[in-house]
């Protein structure tokens, strides 16, 4: 059973629209940030919580389709945004698949902090340009991948390590989810986490770069402490049906099951975090949540170690 009868597992009640457009960074050279905005239609004229999208490694702004127009379905505005140097100009008009021309690039450390600034551009841009359509206190940042880790620095944790380490964290943002988190170097990088998380992963979704294993991506959940930590693995989960779509991966047998599950547990979180839903909240607190994945998805939750943070 859902936290409320009314949700459709496969639709929501709302006509959504679509508006896609540039914006353009005068203080980084230029640099622009394409965007896809997912717009609830017949929202009561009121303002709608927000949900900002980050896209994996050679992404962009279409991927996730599936699950953005679900939640904009159910009164939130959703922005893709697309991050220039890591996005899927490292592989258009390319001979050969992109998976493997992005493993042979190198990736700069100035391309991924580029990355990272484009979310805080980005919210000062909508709130000039979605004035009146969107409640920025109410503000939610996911992602894929790439965008997942791009989630977990907005969310406070740190980058590098001694002397070197150092905090992007954007304090906008008030509850995260991460699609295939990406595991930090040392457990310590977790500490400067405030908000909350809910990681979804599968038993499948391992690095396509090879670059760890599907279980190093539970790591954010078993060490950040100091907010509260939600856990869902897909039984076989693999890397794409996050996206939409699938790579160089075969044909998921599971795929219509497991993005139901991706749209209801990230509805049901956004429900409680951004619409302070108490039904929402208790369902995935209290035990709701993991029955109603029927063994198709393990489920945990861990509240936050200390009181206050």
């Amino acid at each position: 059973m859902l936290w409320n009868s009314s949700i459709d597992p496969e639709t929501g009640p709302l006509e959504i629209f679509i508006e896609k457009g540039v914006w353009t960074d005068p203080e980084r050279n230029g640099r622009q940030v394409p965007y896809k905005i997912y717009l609830p239609q017949d929202a009561g004229g009121r303002a709608c919580p927000v949900v900002v999208w980050s896209h994996g490694l050679g992404g962009s702004r279409d991927g996730a389709g599936f699950l953005s127009r679900y939640v904009a379905a159910y009164g939130y505005v959703v922005v893709h945004i697309q991050h220039e140097g890591t996005d899927s100009t490292l592989w258009e008009g390319k001979p050969g698949h992109p998976w493997d021309i992005i493993r042979a690039m190198h990736i700069p450390r100035k391309a991924t902090l580029q990355r990272f600034r484009d979310v805080p551009f980005a919210l000062n841009q909508m709130e000039k340009s979605l004035t009146g359509r969107i409640d920025m206190s109410r503000l939610g940042l996911c992602g894929h991948s790439f965008g997942a880790m791009t989630t977990q620095v907005m969310a406070g944790q740190y980058r590098g390590t001694g002397s070197h380490r150092y905090q992007l964290t954007e304090p906008r943002i008030k509850a995260g989810i991460l699609y295939s988190s990406g595991p930090a170097k040392h457990s310590s990088q977790y500490e400067g986490i405030r908000i909350p998380l809910l990681t979804i992963t599968g038993t499948d979704d391992a690095s396509p770069l090879g670059e760890f294993k599907a279980e190093d991506r539970q790591d954010i959940f078993k060490y950040a402490r100091n907010s509260d930590q939600y856990l869902s693995v897909l039984q076989d989960g693999d890397h794409m049906v996050f996206n939409g779509s699938r790579g160089k991966l075969g044909v998921n047998p599971k795929r219509d099951i497991h993005e139901r599950i991706i749209r209801i547990l990230s509805l049901a979180y956004w429900d409680a975090y951004l619409k302070g839903d108490e039904a929402a909240m208790s369902w995935l607190k209290d035990g709701g949540a993991g029955a109603w994945l029927a063994g198709e998805a393990s489920y945990d939750y861990r509240a936050a170690a200390r009181t206050g943070t």
